[in-house]
Parts: structure tokens; C-alpha cells; sequence
């Protein structure tokens, strides 16, 4: 079956797939049959997060670079006795009316297609973020999951952690007074990445397939996906995320804002890239304002170290890279991710409220598999993860027509006051790997 026909006989036979599924329900003694696509750093460990719970059996193991299938399956095999089959096509995985889940942890550019048709084929979805390449394959998610009845998941783990849903109740007590300023920071350093010479495509590599729905350029191992606007949303969506949706999430599901500008270029890793180096954002929502700042230049602002990030100690706040500050008119809170905890101060400055954490990975997985077995909604669930990109989408198009100041219509998901703005909402798809407007 060629390309062409697997995606037309994957649309006729969605509904009756999604049935199929819809009548298994998993028992609570069965264990969840999961596929994972896509094994980079991220996939691999999802991988083995999946694989290490006893109520989970991962069936396949797929990437388009077959070079990264028998590593994954070591790891994957010191945790589970059953077999696992390696495959370099995730429709082979689609094709299993066994398998129950879908883990895709792809690039940015394969994130909704690859939701989408396992919706279709009825498997419940764990999806990394940025849960979309562009503005509308956001809506297209929502209506996939209400449409195939399908359980979405995206990978914004902090908000599972432990130590979230307390700062949350905090803010809405009322003890910060009324906020009026929320300022969401992804600081780290970079090197420089400059693409080499064009090369021939790895024997090992199906390149058209890992392209998908992106043109198809000339195959460049040095090319960095990350900082190209076919492949890749940047760094506010690839990283900042995580932050922002936390900042959403402490002000109660932030909904869509009313204007949204970008300040900021690429200043400092002159190599070639095409999406920023430095971005201020600003999100308007009347009386609330939230900025997001980002640089990929800086020495000094840093992630939490990975040792650290399960302990009980609090960060130095002015260095911490991947803070969250709420001022409110009777008090101030940071919220830091990677397991930093929060603290809050009154009026006068005195610290009042100290909290540390942990990192929320293991509850966020745990939470997905009892909502694929209850059919609840996930704590970030597809209407978050549509949110949460949104502001990250908005952001990319102010810079992309000239930081211009955008105002978002929410209705219709469309920018009112730039009409040449809206040609970014929506990318332009490669045959046959194309989001169709009736999913």
C-alpha cells in the first residue's frame, strides 16, 4: 500500500477504528498496550517512563532512523520481558487494533498529524509540546479528540507536579491582591550551530517519511531542525512552554489573549538560523499583562542542574533561567519549574510562604493512564495544549511580520488588525501528509 492510499483508507476507516476502540475499555488489572514514535533524548525517556510501570507494555518502537531503535529497545527490554517490535513507519503502529496509546514524541512538525491520525485510528495520544507546528492544527486537535472520542495528553508535565495545585490555591485566596503583571522567563546559553554542506541521505534514514508534512530539503545532518521554520516553532514553544502553560495554570486556564507583541531578533547566534535569539513578548488580557522572556546568549540565568531538581532546596530566584514571577497589588510569588518549587512575600517584602518540589514526570504519565482507563479529562488536556501553543504561534508571527503589534480574535481564532498576518496560522502541507479541514 503506497502513501496515497494508506492516508485515504486511514480516513474512510477512522470512524469505524475509533469505534473499535471506544468498545475496549481497559480493565483495571490489563495492561495499557502502548507505541511510541519518535526516539530522540525525549522519546527514549518516555519510553522507558511507560515502560518501568506495571500497568503499561510497550508493543513498538518506531523512528524514521532506524539507527535509534536498538538502543531504545535496550533500554526498553531491562524493564519489560515481552518483546517489542521495531518498525521505522508509525502507521505500522496505527495499523495494531491491539495497541491502545500512542506516545509521539517527533518533532514539532509531526506533533499534530501524528495526533490526529492515531485519533483517527482510535488510540488515546500522549503528545509532546509544543502540541502544534502552527495555530490551526490546534483547533484541528480539539475537534480530532471530541470527534473520535480520543484522550489527549500533552507532555506539559509541571503542571502534574506536586507542588503546583498549592500555588495555585494561593493566587486564587487573594493574598497577592489583584495581579496585574506575570513575567515568564526561559533564559539559557546556546552555542552557535551552522549548517554544513548538503549530504546524501542516510541508508538508514527514510527522510521523506521523517520530512511528513515539511518540504522536503536537501538532507543536512548539521542542519538544526530547532532553529528552521519548517520543522521547528522556536524556543518560546519548544522550551518557554513549559513555563507559560505553568503561568496559565496558576491564573485558573489563562484563556486566549486580546493582543500580543514580539520584540527581539536573532542578535547573538548569527549561524544561519531563521527564528529568534531573543524575544520579549507581550500578552495583553485588559488589566493583565504577561510577558515571556527569552534569550538562548545567557551565561549566567541557567536551568535548575538535573541533580538538583528533586531536592528540597530553593534557587537562588535572579539566576534561575525558567522562573515564573506573579506581582500582585498586596504581594509577589515565583513559581520555578524543574521541581524549584515557590515562594510568596507580602507587601513589605518578608517572605511568608516556602514551598520546594519535585518534578511532576511520573504523575503527569500517571495521571494519562487513568484517564485512558476513565475516559477523564487529562490535567493537560488538548484545549490546554491548544492554549498554551497559541500564545507561542502568536508570538512567532508578530516577529515574522515585522514585530508587529497583533489583535487576536478568539471566535475565530484569526488576527484582526494585520490580514497578512493570517498566512502564518496555517502551514502549507506537503502531499500526502496533509491535515484535512474535516478531520
Amino acid at each position: 500500500m503506497n502513501r496515497r492510499t494508506f492516508m485515504k483508507s486511514t480516513l474512510a476507516g477512522a470512524g469505524m477504528l475509533a469505534s473499535m476502540s471506544s468498545s475496549r475499555s481497559a480493565a483495571a488489572d490489563d495492561k495499557i498496550v502502548v507505541g511510541v514514535m519518535g526516539l530522540g533524548g525525549r522519546g527514549t525517556f518516555l519510553a522507558e517512563s511507560f515502560a518501568k510501570r506495571p500497568d503499561v507494555r510497550i508493543a513498538y518502537l518506531c523512528d524514521a532512523d532506524t539507527r535509534r531503535l536498538e538502543p531504545a529497545r535496550a533500554v526498553i527490554e531491562k524493564h519489560q520481558q515481552t518483546g517489542v517490535k521495531l518498525v521505522q513507519d508509525f502507521r505500522r503502529i496505527l495499523d495494531d487494533p491491539s495497541v491502545q496509546v500512542l506516545v509521539n514524541a517527533t518533532p514539532d512538525h509531526w506533533h499534530a498529524l501524528g495526533a490526529i491520525l492515531a485519533c483517527q485510528a482510535g488510540k488515546d495520544v500522549y503528545v509532546e509540546k509544543p502540541m502544534t507546528h502552527t495555530l490551526w492544527e490546534g483547533r484541528k486537535m480539539i475537534e480530532a479528540a471530541g470527534k473520535y472520542k480520543r484522550v489527549i495528553q500533552v507532555g506539559m508535565q509541571s503542571r502534574s507536579a506536586a507542588y503546583a495545585a498549592p500555588a495555585r490555591e494561593y493566587v486564587r485566596s487573594g493574598k497577592l491582591g489583584e495581579v496585574y503583571l506575570v513575567r515568564v522567563f526561559n533564559m539559557m546559553q546556546h552555542s552557535m550551530q551552522p549548517a554544513g554542506p548538503d549530504q546524501p541521505v542516510p541508508s538508514e534514514v527514510d527522510f521523506d517519511l521523517w520530512s511528513g508534512p515539511a518540504p522536503l530539503l536537501p538532507y543536512n545532518q548539521s542542519r538544526v531542525w530547532l532553529n528552521r521554520w519548517e520543522y521547528s516553532c522556536g524556543a518560546i514553544p519548544g522550551d518557554l512552554i513549559h513555563q507559560l502553560d505553568l503561568a496559565r495554570f496558576l491564573l485558573d486556564d489563562l484563556p486566549a489573549p486580546k493582543a500580543v507583541s514580539h520584540a527581539g531578533g536573532v542578535n547573538a547566534l548569527k549561524d544561519g538560523r531563521q527564528i529568534p535569539d531573543t524575544q520579549i513578548v507581550t500578552c495583553e488580557y485588559g488589566p493583565l499583562t504577561m510577558m515571556l522572556e527569552s534569550a538562548l546568549w545567557s551565561p549566567y540565568m541557567k536551568k535548575t542542574p538535573i541533580e538538583l531538581r528533586d531536592t528540597d532546596g530553593i534557587p537562588d530566584w535572579p539566576f534561575n533561567g525558567t522562573r515564573i514571577e506573579i506581582l500582585g497589588t498586596k504581594g509577589f510569588m515565583i513559581f520555578g519549574r524543574h521541581g524549584d518549587g515557590w515562594q510568596a512575600w507580602d507587601s513589605n517584602g518578608k517572605a511568608i510562604e516556602s514551598h520546594p518540589g519535585k518534578q511532576g514526570d511520573s504523575e503527569h504519565i500517571d495521571n494519562f493512564l487513568q484517564c485512558v482507563r476513565t475516559r477523564n479529562k487529562p490535567t493537560a488536556d488538548v484545549e490546554n495544549g491548544h492554549q498554551s501553543a497559541l500564545l507561542c504561534h502568536l508570538a512567532n508571527i508578530s516577529y515574522r511580520v515585522g514585530n508587529r503589534k497583533l489583535e487576536f480574535d478568539s471566535q475565530t481564532e484569526t488576527i484582526k488588525n494585520i490580514p497578512e498576518a493570517n498566512q502564518y496560522l496555517k502551514r502549507a502541507y506537503r502531499q500526502p501528509w496533509v491535515i484535512p479541514d474535516n478531520v
